[in-house]
């Protein structure tokens, strides 16, 4: 199916932060936000560095077993439960919100890095066994982003009326109707069918979205012993207690930042600055910020209230009522989960990089940090097209107007660079003004300014000459144009916009395996895929 593929430097794509690129790239201070580099000694390291930090295995087994009672069973998944119990496994994770229909491809991409993960420590650590898990980051209620997906450039969104964590919604009629004006979509497809049917089975009327969730991404990855861990849990929240109790009681995860947030912001865009306290009260259709104001805990936007003596106790009664936002939700995955590797795209690991002293603060070991490898998909009639035009791989993610202008420069007879012109005017004014200056010194300034002017009207002509060119070259440049809106819908990267679906409708299940094939595990990687 793919026929070729290219890795490149995921700074030559221009579209990742000066952090990530210099944390990939061991510049600058980067590396000083985080616990181990990302190599294979860090590896090494942070398996030392988790066996001092021991969790409650079998809790953890409790619960994932829990889970997938119901659900179709996999050896390669019950395998990888069972080695939970084990001091020597450790979790390769990735986290997501259970977006609609899975949303971005990246939702893919990410699962698959951290499935290629745990298989090449497994063959660099062979004495320790290695479990890819995707943690479901189900107490999201953004459903402008979770709720809605893009196809061919329309977005879908679930108007539902209902409110709180976005993991305990249930699949409605309104979703089920959306659903079904996806089919003749899907249909087209020659392996559509298939897909669909894998969502109609996950997305039943009455499931919660976390069920819905955990039931395709099952459906997809569950031979592949990827295990799916829904954190929204009574149970795994009683063990986030201690935690959540001392930042009720002394905020203190806000503060542990305020000295990191103040060194990264020296040299980079500082990702996120948290909130004073930063839990959410879950109850019903309620997910609300808590705040204090002199001695009461509010719930905002709710008439719900406590005292410090009813809060702790609602905690302790009620785990699964309070929910930790982004600066805690790392420390929350870290304490249920025996994590060594945690596998996310720039912006995630951007904001784990603000956490290092939180996590130090609670004793909650910190993992390695591994950036997502990204792809873009690009079509053999495509790749035929941009090479007829004398471009690279590497040229697709240079600006429009730079392609353009390098495009009609190869293919026109007329010599457009005037700096030649330019450079003979400037050594001719140069001359002119040693020599009247010798007349008047003030007819020297006078000189540069004709000089300047000179230098501006051949620049403003070059411009002219090269709008000129680019008139008669209209068709390869609007080629250039559409390849590029294709590739990079709404000038983002494709896998930030497109939906898998017309890619497994159009390769069924082996285009997940072609992903596969060419996602390394160790090293995070940017490859361009041409596929038949």
């Amino acid at each position: 199916m793919s026929q070729s593929f290219k890795h490149i430097p995921f700074s030559s794509t221009q579209m990742f932060s000066k952090l990530i690129n210099d944390y990939l790239e061991g510049k600058g201070t980067a590396l000083d936000f985080v616990q181990y580099a990302p190599n294979l000694e860090g590896y090494r390291l942070a398996i030392e560095g988790r066996k001092k930090h021991p969790i409650n295995r079998g809790l953890l087994f409790e619960v994932l077993t829990k889970q997938y009672a119901n659900l179709p069973q996999e050896n390669a998944v019950n395998n990888h439960i069972a080695l939970l119990n084990k001091d020597n496994t450790f979790v390769i994770t990735t986290a997501h919100q259970p977006n609609l229909f899975t949303g971005p491809l990246y939702f893919f991409y990410k699962i698959i890095h951290a499935i290629q993960l745990a298989a090449s420590l497994k063959a660099a650590f062979p004495e320790c066994n290695f479990v890819p898990v995707y943690y479901m980051g189900s107490e999201d209620a953004d459903l402008d982003e979770v709720g809605s997906f893009n196809l061919d450039l329309k977005n879908y969104q679930w108007a539902t009326k209902q409110t709180g964590a976005i993991g305990r919604m249930q699949v409605d009629d309104a979703l089920l109707l959306l659903l079904k004006q996806l089919e003749s979509y899907w249909t087209i497809f020659p392996q559509g069918q298939k897909a669909l049917e894998i969502l109609k089975e996950a997305y039943q009327k009455g499931k919660t979205i976390s069920e819905a969730t955990l039931s395709f991404v099952h459906a997809f990855f569950g031979s592949k012993g990827l295990l799916v861990l829904q954190p929204d849990d009574a149970l795994l929240k009683a063990a986030f207690i201690p935690v959540m109790e001392k930042e009720l009681l002394t905020a203190f995860s806000h503060e542990a930042i305020q000295p990191t947030i103040a060194a990264l912001s020296k040299d980079y865009h500082v990702q996120s600055e948290g909130r004073a306290i930063n839990l959410f009260y879950l109850k019903d259709n309620i997910r609300a910020r808590i705040e204090k104001q002199d001695e009461q805990f509010l719930v905002v936007d709710t008439y719900i209230q406590f005292t410090q003596a009813e809060i702790i106790a609602e905690l302790h009664e009620h785990p699964e009522r309070f929910s930790p936002n982004v600066i805690l939700r790392g420390v929350y995955q870290e304490t249920i989960l025996p994590g060594v590797v945690f596998v996310g795209g720039g912006g995630e690991l951007a904001y784990w990089m603000e956490l290092k002293n939180v996590f130090q603060q609670v004793g909650v070991h910190y993992p390695l940090l591994q950036l997502r490898n990204s792809f873009l998909l690009i079509r053999q009639k495509q790749t035929e097209q941009w090479a007829a035009m004398q471009f690279e791989e590497q040229d697709l993610f240079k600006p429009m107007l730079e392609l353009e202008i390098a495009y009609v420069k190869k293919h026109t007879n007329t010599t457009l660079d005037l700096q030649d012109q330019i450079n003979t005017l400037t050594t001719l004014y140069t001359t002119i003004k040693n020599e009247v200056a010798k007349l008047d010194p003030t007819l020297g300034k006078h000189t540069e300014n004709l000089a300047h002017q000179a230098k501006a009207k051949l620049l403003a002509l070059e411009k002219k000459m090269l709008r000129a060119e680019r008139r008669k070259q209209s068709v390869a440049i609007q080629r250039i144009h559409r390849i590029k809106k294709e590739l990079f819908p709404q000038d983002n990267l494709q896998e930030r916009v497109e939906h898998f679906s017309k890619w497994v409708g159009q390769y069924d299940v082996t285009w997940i395996a072609s992903i596969m094939e060419h996602s390394k595990g160790l090293e995070s990687t940017f490859s361009i895929i041409q596929f038949d």
